[in-house]
C-alpha cells in the first residue's frame, strides 16, 4: 500500500505539471557533457612551488593537471594530494629533444626511454594516458623513414603500456607528420594495439583543416582531448605562430560544430586546457569560465 500511495502521489504531481506547461517536450532537455577540465602543467606560468601552482589551478574550478614526465615523482604526488587535483594524462618530456624519428639510433632509443619513464610516472600519479609526440619530419628526416621509425618505437613501448594499464596517446603537433585524420587512423591501424589510441589537440588543427573534421574518423580512438584557441585570421596577417596569440571562443575555433563532433563520438572524461591565460590566478580562472562557456555549446 505504501508503494502505491507513493506511485498515485507521483502521478498526480506529474499530471498537474504537465497541465501547466511546466515540463519540457523530451526533444528540448539537453543532457550535460560528462567532461572533466584539466591544464597542462606547463602551461602555469606563475611563481610559486609546484603545491602552489596546483592549488591554484584548484581553486580556479580544474579538476586535474597534466604534468610533464620525467619529473620529481614524490613532489608531483604531494603536488596531487595537497591540492585534491588528479593526473589527467602525462606528457613526455622527451619527444621534442629525442624524436622518435631522429637519424641517430642511440638518440632514438633516448626517446623511447622517456616514453616509458612517462608511462611509469603515469601509473605513479593514478594516470591512464599518455601524451607521446611520434616525432618529426625534416630535411634529415623523411617521410617514410619518420613513419617507419616512429611506429617501430612505439611498438617497443607497447609491452609496458599494457603491464601498467596506461594508454599511449599519439598527440597531432606541427612536426610535418601525420597531417590527416585518415592518416592518422592509419598509424594506429598500423601499430595494431588499441592500448595506443590519440590525443586529439582542437587548436594544432587551424593551421590545415577543421578540428570537426577530424573528431569523427578518430572516432573512439580519442583518449584524450586538448582544448586550444587559434586564430587563421593573426596567422594569415601576423605570421603561423601568432594564430596562438588569441584566448579561449576568440580565435577560429567553432566550438559548436566541435562539441557536436565530440557528441557523435560519445567522448566523455578530461578536457585539458593547453592555452596561454595561466600566467596567474586570474587567467586560471578566466579559463575554466571560457571552458564551461564551450562545453555548454
Amino acid at each position: 500500500m505504501p508503494n502505491r500511495r507513493r506511485f498515485l502521489r507521483t502521478l498526480s504531481v506529474t499530471t498537474l505539471a504537465a497541465a501547466s506547461g511546466s515540463l519540457l517536450p523530451a526533444q528540448e532537455v539537453k543532457p550535460a557533457r560528462k567532461l572533466r577540465k584539466a591544464i597542462m602543467g606547463g602551461t602555469l606560468g606563475f611563481k610559486g612551488t609546484l603545491i602552489e601552482k596546483y592549488k591554484a589551478a584548484k581553486e580556479a574550478g580544474y579538476e586535474g593537471v597534466e604534468p610533464a614526465g620525467g619529473l620529481n615523482q614524490q613532489e608531483v604526488i604531494d603536488a596531487l594530494g595537497q591540492s585534491g587535483l588528479q593526473a589527467a594524462s602525462v606528457c613526455c618530456h622527451t619527444h621534442w629533444k629525442q624524436t622518435l624519428t631522429h637519424p641517430d639510433e642511440k638518440t632514438r632509443e633516448e626517446g623511447l626511454q622517456g616514453v616509458l619513464q612517462t608511462l611509469r610516472d603515469a601509473k605513479a600519479y593514478g594516470a591512464d594516458s599518455i601524451l607521446v609526440v611520434p616525432g618529426t619530419v625534416g630535411d634529415d628526416v623523411t617521410y617514410q623513414q619518420a613513419w617507419d621509425r616512429s611506429i617501430a618505437q612505439i611498438k617497443k613501448a607497447v609491452p609496458l603500456a599494457k603491464e601498467l594499464g596506461v594508454k599511449i596517446s599519439i598527440e597531432n603537433v606541427w612536426n610535418n607528420f601525420i597531417l590527416s585524420p585518415i592518416e592518422a587512423v592509419k598509424f594506429l591501424d598500423e601499430i595494431g594495439d588499441p592500448i595506443v589510441g590519440w590525443h586529439f589537440d582542437i587548436g594544432n588543427v587551424l593551421r590545415y583543416g577543421w578540428p570537426e573534421h577530424w573528431i569523427p574518423v578518430l572516432g573512439q580512438r580519442i583518449n584524450r582531448i586538448h582544448v586550444k584557441e587559434y586564430s587563421t585570421k593573426k596567422m594569415k596577417d601576423e605570421g603561423v605562430w601568432k594564430g596562438f596569440d588569441c584566448d579561449l571562443t576568440e580565435g577560429t575555433n567553432n566550438w559548436a560544430a566541435i562539441m557536436k563532433a565530440l557528441d557523435s563520438i560519445s567522448y566523455t572524461g578530461w578536457a585539458i586546457s593547453e592555452q596561454r591565460g595561466g600566467i596567474n590566478p586570474n587567467g586560471l580562472r578566466m579559463l575554466v569560465e571560457r571552458m564551461d562557456k564551450i562545453f555548454a555549446m
